[in-house]
């Protein structure tokens, strides 16, 4: 347990420090380039996410949860698929780009997708010494690595905008970011290399594991990227620049929620017997509570909060940040729960729920973007999420770690402090409708 907290610091700290770098980096951009920009990233962030959790094969998971976690030989096959994955991945979004542009009527996603998709070659090389530390809840390193490289690419970035004002900076300083990680954590983050193996047992192994992973990450796609991948369809470029720079500053107490349950909630688990649970409980209050009151701030601050730091282009974006944090805190309250299925092997459960859970996301916020507009694509992810918080209980029960008191207790101080959020930003919340 002191272990966990040591590395939750770390990641919160990490993280912490990232979004810190990303949001003085976005609030450079936006000045030096132009909504419609952050639009077409926004698409084709959708594509490289989507080809990535369309082929996830779980090795992250399998080499945390894994008896042969530590074996080189393990080690070795797992990156050897990683790394035939990631060419395979290129060679995909090189042959997709065509038609995802005739789609969404982009001809610039022809030229800037095969680009922006060298990340996926370049991160199959990443060492397996990464996972590794993960596995051990060795995050300091790799949280200053991370950080090195991300201020690399976002230097890239904005040295690109002052010199060519165009939306191919952002594109190349992302395969630059990519390019920083591999070379750093090469050289720098401990551990021995990695060669290219294929064990038949490690093989044998990583796919009967990962099978369940593959089909999981294929609806989390779904989860976590259809609200752009559908909105922009019906929105404009300007329109999805807009809800991107909302959706920036509301993701972030979900995403850190995500980087650190993703990270140490297995190893936790996998260690924890019953003398350990007081301390779980604990540990789940403070992780799910804290997240909640950055959503409440965000709900409640959100206005302002775009006001002081964009210019008057992206004002709309701050009723989109009060929806999308109202929308979201159903989903921080049960974030802690379904690590528990992969720490015990069971992904085959796991699947089941993601593939309830953004079923009933996606299918809501659909609905709604088609009958109202964004507003109503923002109210259908809210209740999609709130329904699919009974998947997640499903799955809880299964592994005996819920906890309906912790539930209760954050859905009151959700319901309360959302209705205050609404109150007190109805006029722009309202405003919405007339816009989008």
């Amino acid at each position: 347990m002191a272990r966990a907290l040591r590395s939750t610091s770390w990641i919160v700290l990490g993280y912490g420090g990232a979004q810190a770098v990303r949001l003085a980096s976005n609030l450079i951009l936006t000045r030096l380039l132009f909504p419609e920009a952050f639009g077409l990233m926004a698409l084709i962030q959708v594509v490289i996410v989507g080809l990535t959790l369309f082929s996830d094969v779980g090795i992250a998971p399998s080499i945390a949860q894994s008896k042969r976690g530590d074996d080189r030989d393990f080690l070795d096959t797992a990156w050897t698929i990683q790394t035939i994955r990631g060419l395979g991945l290129w060679l995909a979004a090189c042959a997709l780009a065509g038609p995802i542009a005739g789609f969404y009527n982009e001809p610039l996603l022809l030229t800037y997708l095969p680009i922006a998709a060298l990340t996926l070659v370049i991160s199959g090389f990443n060492p397996t010494r990464i996972e590794t530390a993960h596995r051990h809840l060795q995050m300091g390193p790799l949280t200053l690595l991370d950080l090195t490289s991300q201020v690399i690419g976002i230097v890239v970035m904005i040295i690109g905008a002052l010199l060519y004002q165009s939306v191919a900076t952002l594109v190349v300083g992302a395969v630059v970011g990519a390019l920083a990680k591999l070379a750093l954590t090469h050289a720098f983050l401990p551990g021995p290399g990695n060669r290219f193996r294929l064990e038949r047992p490690a093989v044998q192994e990583l796919v009967s594991f990962g099978k369940w992973i593959f089909l999981s990450t294929m609806f989390w796609f779904f989860a976590s990227q259809g609200d752009r991948a559908i909105l922009g369809k019906f929105l404009s470029l300007e329109g999805l620049g807009i809800y991107n720079i909302g959706y920036f500053l509301a993701s972030f107490p979900l995403l850190l929620g995500q980087n650190v349950t993703g990270r140490v909630m297995i190893p936790i688990y996998r260690e924890a017997n019953s003398g350990d649970y007081p301390k779980l409980r604990r540990m789940r209050y403070g992780l799910s509570g804290g997240l909640l009151a950055l959503l409440v701030v965000m709900a409640l601050a959100g206005p302002w909060l775009v006001s002081v730091l964009y210019d008057s282009r992206y004002l709309q974006s701050g009723a989109i940040l009060v929806m999308l944090a109202l929308a979201l805190m159903p989903q921080v309250i049960g974030m802690t729960y379904d690590q528990a299925a992969l720490a015990a092997g069971d992904s085959r459960r796991f699947f089941i729920s993601s593939a309830l859970r953004a079923s009933l996301q996606i299918g809501m916020l659909l609905g709604g973007v088609i009958y109202a507009g964004l507003p109503g694509a923002l109210i259908g992810m809210g209740v999609g999420m709130l329904l699919s918080h009974l998947a997640l209980i499903w799955l809880a029960r299964a592994h005996g770690v819920w906890d309906a008191r912790h539930d209760m207790t954050l859905a009151v101080l959700a319901l309360a402090f959302g209705a205050l959020a609404l109150w007190l930003h109805w006029d722009r919340v309202l405003g919405l409708s007339a816009t989008f």
